[in-house]
């Protein structure tokens, strides 16, 4: 009886701690465009080890390019799938700092938690996840002790101190801040879409490390032209809808697939269609960028 009763209170309060928004797993991981090279970093993670020091922090990426919300947006989207449910995120590339942005915590229907400036770094992650819920972060009662006079680190003094407060229980989800419409600011991209035998995509990053050129357009669509491995993709890629390259790849399992220095197409990690070189770098040899003005057009070539 002792025992059937202690899990039926147990039961409740799992109840009551999910309805309130609770991230229970204490897990706060961080994104910014802040770099190693000083101490913002430490600083951030020094206000959420005060907050608690219990905390699991963790570092998704310091190294988006400067000012560039499109790529911090693109790191979410690539990276939050694979935290366990709970998980709050602090991202932090915010160039309107001081500013009328505002600045929420928004929780996912997948129960991921991402505190940041609302700025178009929630563009994709809405998308993908879907919005369960945004709060305004309320600064009267959610910031660092003593931090009213500093309005160029909220990185700081408000998103790492809230983000810390919120996965450490210190304050429900709830406490935030008032409810806003279930909407963002988003940056506008080529959604993946396939129109009369063509697909088309937005170019949403480059394989940094190598030169690879990613899209948003995911095998599943792909799929629907019925490509077989060694059939020709034609494809054509646009900046602001100016053409800037074309070519053929044929479509591979590996990159192996084809001599050294030629063009391949294939689907990376996350099962998304892409292009490369065989050893070299396909974006620096044809000068394609990455980011929301950036898109391509892809047909399937007859057999011969």
């Amino acid at each position: 009886m002792r025992i059937a009763l202690h899990h039926f209170i147990s039961c409740i309060a799992l109840l009551v701690l999910t309805s309130t928004g609770f991230a229970q797993n204490k897990i706060v991981v961080f994104q910014s465009d802040f770099g190693l090279k000083d101490g913002a970093v430490s600083a951030m993670k020094g206000v959420a080890s005060g907050v608690s020091f219990d905390l699991k922090l963790y570092d998704l990426t310091h190294e988006i390019p400067a000012y560039n919300i499109w790529e911090a947006a693109y790191r979410l989207q690539q990276t939050v799938p694979y935290w366990p449910a709970g998980t709050v995120f602090v991202s932090v590339v915010d160039p309107g700092v001081g500013t009328s942005r505002k600045s929420v915590v928004l929780k996912t229907n997948s129960g991921h938690f991402i505190v940041t400036p609302d700025n178009g770094t929630l563009t994709l992650i809405a998308a993908s996840e879907g919005i369960a819920e945004i709060r305004e972060i309320n600064e009267a009662v959610n910031r660092r002790k003593d931090s009213q006079k500093s309005y160029t680190f909220h990185g700081r003094d408000v998103y790492a101190y809230t983000g810390a407060r919120l996965a450490a229980g210190a304050i429900t989800f709830d406490q935030v801040g008032p409810v806003l419409p279930a909407q963002v600011v988003k940056i506008p991209y080529q959604a993946p879409a396939l129109e009369g035998g063509k697909l088309k995509g937005n170019i949403s990053i480059l394989d940094v490390q190598y030169g690879n050129v990613w899209t948003n357009i995911t095998g599943d669509l792909l799929n629907q032209l019925h490509p077989q491995y060694g059939d020709i993709l034609h494809v054509t890629f646009f900046h602001n809808g100016k053409k800037v390259h074309e070519t053929d790849a044929p479509y591979s399992q590996t990159f192996g697939a084809v001599a050294e220095g030629k063009p391949l197409s294939y689907l990376n990690s996350l099962l998304q269609l892409s292009f490369a070189l065989n050893q070299g770098n396909f974006a620096a040899t044809y000068h394609i960028g990455s980011g929301s003005e950036w898109s391509v057009e892809v047909t399937l070539s007859p057999k011969k």
